[in-house]
């Protein structure tokens, strides 16, 4: 069986790279549009056989409840690859074999790119990597069994993971996805973005945000 993760923290902290062009309450604020956006593909993905959410944020707890989904609480979040790592543990436990993490700042991604994902027959073991727009992260991965080698999210994270698979002599596919591939978390990813994520609730948000309005200007083809 197939379960979807999304890792969640508080958002209060969130996205300090983007201090330089947006508020401390606008960052936040994005932090939670994009959740927003994240869930509502999520559920309307069809392969999924479970979805989770890891977080120690009540109200990213609040609206997984809301969904019907499962919640695995943390006290408090030590860093991500421990938070998904744990999940996806207790996933295994409980009889999943294969979990896709999906991070909760790609506000552009689709229920088909994640059923097309979770569709890749991974055989006995391996990995699929979608990497990051620049392609050094890793905005997405896929592994059967699902604790087949730690988490490495943060700098350099799509080759520590290709490194992990070559370690273990598993197979790691990489797919290639653009609304995946963006999260928001520089200037340009949010100018980027603006250019494609009408009809999103991130889009929106943004919209209202001194970034827009002074820097981007009518880039999205909307007096701001």
């Amino acid at each position: 069986m197939k379960a979807l993760l999304i890792p969640v923290k508080d958002p209060a902290g969130a996205k300090t790279r983007l201090a330089e062009v947006l508020s401390s309450d606008e960052r936040r604020r994005l932090a939670w549009a994009m959740f927003e956006d994240v869930t509502e593909a999520v559920a309307l993905a069809a392969m999924p056989d479970h979805v989770a959410v890891v977080t120690s944020f009540a109200p990213a707890a609040e609206r997984a409840h809301g969904f019907g989904w499962d919640v695995l609480l943390e006290e408090s979040q030590v860093s991500e690859s421990a938070s998904v790592d744990w999940a996806s543990r207790v996933l295994a436990e409980r009889g999943f074999d294969v979990v896709m993490r999906l991070p909760a700042d790609v506000p552009l991604v689709r229920a088909e790119d994640i059923d097309r994902l979770l569709a890749v027959e991974l055989g006995d073991c391996g990995a699929v990597l979608v990497p990051s727009r620049d392609g050094t992260g890793t905005n997405a991965v896929i592994r059967k069994p699902p604790a087949l080698f730690p988490s490495r999210f943060g700098p350099n994270s799509l080759a520590l993971h290709k490194e992990e698979a070559a370690r273990l002599g598993v197979g790691c596919l990489i797919v290639e996805n653009q609304r995946l591939a963006l999260d928001l978390d520089a200037p340009e990813d949010l100018e980027s973005f603006l250019k494609r994520g009408n009809g999103t609730r991130t889009f929106d948000l943004l919209l209202e945000t001194s970034f827009t309005r002074k820097v981007i200007g009518d880039v999205t083809g909307r007096r701001a």
